[in-house]
């Protein structure tokens, strides 16, 4: 069924469309300004970091215990965002309402589960599993939670001010359907003083036109502190450089990127072997559309600093960083007023 305007020149209007608007405009009760819909901030909480022991997201690092997460989700609001929606597993919920009574009065709150089964197909391959399929496949799970432009990062860094301005410039715009953003960190200002660590490193062109983006692990400084190698996902020790560009994923995504996850997540389980093991990494993804021509990313401006805490031993340092913005005055304490 549809109906005319009544108007010579005018289309006709699909009824059910027409529904569909007069049930959004009553529901917004006449309030226009709804209609520009706010991004959303995807949190990436269920892999907690076996390595530094503890729910690492809510530890006191500020002044007035603020917590690593304060910072995300106070800036994110800062700068516009209207929902945050938390990726845990099912056992972390009861540590996690800690989390919503802190943000529920300053913006929107949703949990979301990591479950194993929860797959495209072959969920059976989660019976012999123990870990979290990895990064992408958390975005996958938020999929129903998801009806705005989105940012992805992770509960446990630090990523500055400056990355949420930049991501909500890019976010507010709204995104085409193909694009896609990151905000990069220089390599050197990434790494722990304790240990290796994993990152994406990003391949871009003068532009800041991101080309590809390659996982390496066991990242870590020389003995004289003067290179930076890594294990690249050939398996083959690397040089880096510097001052490439790092993922620690903090991205911005418009919805349609979640179909697009999906067959990717499939693709990966077809050829999934549980001898061999393997996660499916969000930067993982986003490489393969590029390559596949059906994507195209920039690399955000982001003048503040990341910091983060992959080994405990990390902490202090973090906490004397955190100190110095609160004394600089880009922080008040307590951050939540």
């Amino acid at each position: 069924m549809a109906i005319c305007c009544g108007k010579p020149g005018f289309p006709y209007i699909p009824y059910e469309s027409l529904q569909k608007w007069i049930s959004l405009l009553q529901s917004l009760g006449g309030n226009s300004d709804k209609l520009c819909m706010k991004p959303t901030l995807l949190v990436l909480a269920a892999g907690m970091g076996s390595r530094f022991g503890g729910l690492k997201q809510i530890e006191p690092i500020g002044p007035s215990g603020e917590w690593i997460l304060d910072f995300s989700v106070h800036d994110a609001v800062r700068n516009g965002f209207g929902k945050a929606v938390f990726v845990i597993r099912e056992e972390m919920s009861e540590a996690f309402e800690a989390v919503k009574r802190r943000y529920g009065d300053h913006i929107d709150v949703e949990f979301v589960f990591q479950r194993l089964r929860d797959l495209p197909s072959r969920s059976d391959l989660a019976e012999a599993r123990s870990k979290p399929w990895g990064t992408g496949h958390a975005v996958y799970a938020a999929r129903d939670s998801i009806v705005e432009p989105f940012a992805v990062i992770n509960a446990d860094d630090f990523y500055g001010r400056s990355a949420f301005e930049s991501l909500n410039e890019f976010l507010s715009g709204p995104p085409n359907d193909n694009e896609y953003a990151l905000v990069g960190y220089e390599l050197e200002k990434t790494l722990s003083k304790h240990g290796s660590v994993s990152r994406g490193i990003c391949y871009a062109d003068e532009d800041a036109t991101l080309k590809s983006v390659e996982e390496h692990t066991n990242i870590r400084r020389s003995s004289d502190s003067s290179s930076i190698f890594g294990v690249n996902d050939a398996g083959e020790e690397v040089k880096l450089f510097l001052d490439a560009r790092a993922s620690l994923n903090c991205w911005g995504f418009p919805v349609k990127f979640l179909s697009n996850l999906e067959e990717l997540l499939s693709d990966f389980l077809s050829s999934y072997d549980p001898e061999q093991g393997g996660e499916f990494y969000l930067p993982f993804a986003v490489d393969a559309l590029i390559r596949a021509s059906q994507a195209e990313a920039r690399i955000l401006h982001c003048s503040s600093r990341w910091l983060g805490v992959t080994h405990r031993e990390d902490l202090l340092s973090v906490k004397e960083e955190v100190q110095a913005l609160f004394e600089s005055g880009v922080y008040d304490s307590p951050i939540w007023k």
